[in-house]
C-alpha cells in the first residue's frame, strides 16, 4: 500500500529473515543437488555391478538358446534385496524381439519390445530420473564379440525418492527454525541498538512547547556514536533556544524603535495644536465679555482637544497589550490612518487609502495582529518610499480572503529580504525581524503573502487573510 513504512525494528529483522530464506533456498538446492548425485552415483555403481554379472553368465545360455538357464538367471537377479531392488529383468535380441523375461505376461516370447529399449535410460546415461519410484535401466550384451542385444533391468527407487523427501523436509524445517530465531534474534539486537535513538525520537515527539536537553547522566558515553547523536541534539535544542530568546529580544527593540518613531511624530502632532489651544486660553482671558469670542474659541478647543484625545486612543489600542482577543473593526484601521499620516506628512508623502470592505467580512479576524502587521507594514513602507513619495493601503475581498495591499512608490522589496517575508528559511543575523514577525502572525491567521503591483504603477505586499463574510453582500 502506497504510504505504508514499516517501523526500522520491524523491518531490520524481517530484511535480515529474508536474507536467511535465500540463504537457506540455495544451501538447500546445493544439499539436495549433492544428495541427488550421489543416489545417482551409487545407483549406477550397483547397476554396473548387475549387468556386469549378468553379461559373464548369461553368454553361453543365449549361444544355446537355453531359454530356461536364461529365465532362471535374470530371475534369480530379481529376487535380490537390497537398498537396490530389481523388480523385473528382460533380453531382447538385437532385431528389438523378446527372448526372456522375467514378466512373460507383460513381455512374452517374441514380443516386439523396440520402444522399450527406446524409453529405458542407458546405465551410462550422465543423470537418471528417479521421481517415478522405479527406473528402467538398459546395456548391450556381448559375448565373445558377438551381439546378444539388449539387457532391460527394472530397479525399485522408492528408498532413494523417500531419503529425498525426509532430506528435504528436515531442511525445510530446518530453514524456518534458524529464519524463526535469526528474526527474534534480530528483532531484539534491533530494539536494543535503536532504544537510545527511541529515546530521543520520544524527546523530539513530546508536544511541549519547550524541548529540553537530554541529561548528561542518560548518554550512554561508552557508544560514542549515540554520544555523539545525543549531544548533536543538546547543542541543537540550545541553539533553537538561544535562536528564539534572540528574536524576541530583536522584536521588542523593533517595537519600541517603531514605537520611538511614531512617538516623535505624534509628539509633533499634538504640539502643533497645542500652541494654538493656549493661545485660545489666552483670548478667553483677554475678552471674556464677548459672547461671539467665547463662542468661537469654545469650538476650537473642542476641536483640538478631541483630535488630541483621538491620537492618543488610537496610539493606545495599537501598542497596548490588550488581555482579552478583540474582534478586528474597520475603525481600528481608521485608527492606523490617524498614526501612520503624520509620519508620512513629516516626509511630505501622498497617503491613499482606499477600504471597500463590509464589516462582518474582518469580524472573525484578531484586531491585534492585524494593527501590528498593518503598522509595520506600513512604516516600512514610509522608509522605502521616502522624501515625496507614495504610500497607501487598499483592502478588498478577493475570493474568499480578505485583501491587505500595503503601497509605496519605492524600488520594491530588497531581494535579500525576501526569506524573512515570504519563506521559513532561516534568515542572516542583523537586521531588524519585522517582516518575519509580520510572515508568523499571517500564517499564525492562515493567511498569504505576495508581491506585486497596484493599478497605479505602485509597489504592494499584498496580505491574504481568511474571509469570514464569504457569503455575505461585498462593498
Amino acid at each position: 500500500m502506497r504510504g505504508f513504512h514499516l517501523p526500522v525494528m520491524v523491518k531490520g529483522p524481517l530484511l535480515a529473515a529474508g536474507l536467511l530464506v535465500l540463504v537457506g533456498i540455495l544451501a538447500s538446492h546445493l544439499v539436495l543437488r549433492a544428495l541427488v548425485n550421489t543416489q545417482e552415483r551409487h545407483l549406477r555403481e550397483m547397476a554396473l555391478l548387475e549387468f556386469a554379472g549378468v553379461e559373464a553368465t548369461i553368454g553361453p545360455f543365449v549361444v544355446r538358446d537355453d531359454i530356461w538357464e536364461m529365465f532362471d538367471l535374470l530371475d534369480r537377479v530379481t529376487q535380490r534385496e537390497g537398498a537396490l531392488r530389481p523388480l523385473q529383468a528382460t533380453l531382447i535380441d538385437p532385431l528389438g524381439r523378446v527372448t526372456v523375461s522375467t514378466a512373460p505376461e507383460i513381455n512374452p516370447l517374441g514380443a516386439q519390445r523396440a520402444s522399450m529399449i527406446a524409453a529405458a535410460t542407458p546405465v551410462t546415461a550422465p543423470q537418471y530420473d528417479l521421481s517415478n519410484g522405479t527406473i528402467a535401466l538398459s546395456k548391450v550384451m556381448q559375448y565373445q564379440n558377438r551381439p546378444l542385444g539388449q539387457v532391460i533391468i527394472e530397479f525399485d527407487t522408492t528408498g532413494f525418492v523417500t531419503e529425498r523427501t525426509r532430506t528435504a523436509a528436515i531442511l525445510i524445517a530446518g530453514n524456518a527454525i534458524a529464519t524463526l530465531i535469526a528474526a527474534l534474534l534480530g528483532f531484539w539486537l534491533m530494539r536494543r541498538v535503536l532504544r537510545p535513538v527511541a529515546r530521543l525520537t520520544d524527546e523530539m515527539g513530546r508536544s511541549s512547547d519547550a524541548l529540553t536537553p537530554i541529561p548528561d547522566a542518560a548518554i550512554p558515553r561508552r557508544n560514542p556514536e549515540v554520544a555523539k547523536l545525543y549531544d548533536t541534539y543538546n547543542g541543537l535544542i540550545r541553539a533553537v533556544a538561544e535562536r528564539d530568546a534572540t528574536t524576541r529580544r530583536l522584536a521588542d527593540r523593533e517595537r519600541f524603535v517603531s514605537l520611538g518613531r511614531l512617538a516623535g511624530t505624534l509628539a509633533h502632532e499634538v504640539n502643533n495644536p497645542l500652541g494654538g489651544l493656549l493661545n485660545t486660553v489666552d483670548t478667553l482671558r483677554t475678552y471674556p465679555d464677548r459672547a461671539d469670542v467665547v463662542k468661537n474659541s469654545a469650538d476650537l478647543l473642542d476641536r483640538g482637544l478631541r483630535h488630541m484625545r483621538d491620537v492618543v486612543r488610537a496610539t493606545l489600542d495599537v501598542h497596548r497589550d490588550a488581555p482579552e482577543r478583540r474582534s478586528l473593526a474597520l475603525a481600528d484601521l481608521e485608527d492606523l490612518n490617524l498614526l501612520i499620516r503624520p509620519e508620512a506628512e513629516g516626509r511630505g508623502q501622498h497617503l491613499h487609502w482606499e477600504i471597500t470592505l463590509p464589516e462582518d467580512c474582518v469580524a472573525h479576524l484578531p484586531a491585534g495582529p492585524v494593527r501590528q502587521i498593518v503598522l509595520n507594514l506600513l512604516l516600512n513602507a514610509s522608509s522605502a518610499a521616502g522624501y515625496g513619495g507614495e504610500i497607501g493601503l487598499r483592502l478588498d475581498r478577493e475570493g474568499a480572503f480578505v485583501r491587505l495591499a500595503i503601497q509605496d512608490s519605492g524600488p520594491g522589496l530588497p531581494d535579500h529580504l525576501h526569506p524573512r517575508l515570504l519563506s521559513d528559511a532561516p534568515v542572516a543575523p542583523g537586521g531588524g525581524v519585522g517582516l518575519r514577525l509580520v510572515r508568523e502572525l499571517v500564517q499564525d491567521m492562515g493567511g498569504q503573502i505576495t508581491l506585486g503591483q497596484s493599478p497605479q504603477g505602485l509597489q504592494e505586499i499584498q496580505v491574504y487573510l481568511p474571509c469570514a463574510g464569504v457569503g455575505g453582500q461585498d462593498a
